[in-house]
């Protein structure tokens, strides 16, 4: 090649979309198939026995993070007595996912947590992992020392929620780490 467009042979095309369209789909097909099942009706649910769900959320209420194999034997045992199948490991961690963490009336939080929820009203009741969040994200020193007391429900989950500022998710999993959730 010499460099001169006029010299560039146009009839071989460097790549051929529609010809790699057809092969495309004589190999794979017309399209993606239809399932012949239908969905579960009770897609999206917990299918948890509600004592099961229950006593887990009794059991993991604590301030500080209960060692999960004691957790799924105690569970198992709890269910052995009770007639009903344990959840598996995976099942449990499911559920800590999406468990009610404490409730926080925002009047009644020390003043630099005030501040971080900054577009709440002084009547509103703020979910812990929602609070952690804030005050990490938009709270002072303060504010995160007071995060990191809570509930280790509350900063499990809270840790689940994305749109944390770098240096602020940061900071909550190194308080993870030293509580050991």
């Amino acid at each position: 090649m010499t460099g001169d467009p006029s010299m560039i042979d146009e009839e071989v095309p460097v790549f051929d979309l529609s010809s790699s369209m057809e092969n495309a789909r004589r190999r794979m097909g017309e399209g993606p198939r239809a399932s012949l099942r239908r969905p579960r009706s009770d897609r999206g649910r917990s299918r948890l026995d509600p004592r099961v769900v229950a006593w887990v959320a009794g059991a993991v209420s604590g301030q500080e993070r209960p060692a999960m194999v004691e957790l799924l034997q105690r569970t198992a045992e709890r269910c052995g007595e009770g007639g009903l199948g344990p959840p598996s490991r995976a099942s449990v961690y499911k559920l800590l996912a999406t468990l009610p963490t404490p409730t926080y009336r925002l009047r009644s939080l020390p003043a630099a947590v005030q501040d971080a929820l900054y577009n709440l009203v002084p009547a509103s009741v703020v979910p812990g992992h929602q609070l952690v969040f804030y005050c990490f994200n938009y709270g002072d020193l303060a504010a995160m020392s007071f995060a990191a007391g809570l509930p280790w429900l509350a900063l499990y989950q809270a840790l689940l929620l994305p749109g944390y500022r770098a240096r602020s998710r940061g900071l909550l999993e190194a308080v993870a780490r030293v509580r050991g959730i």
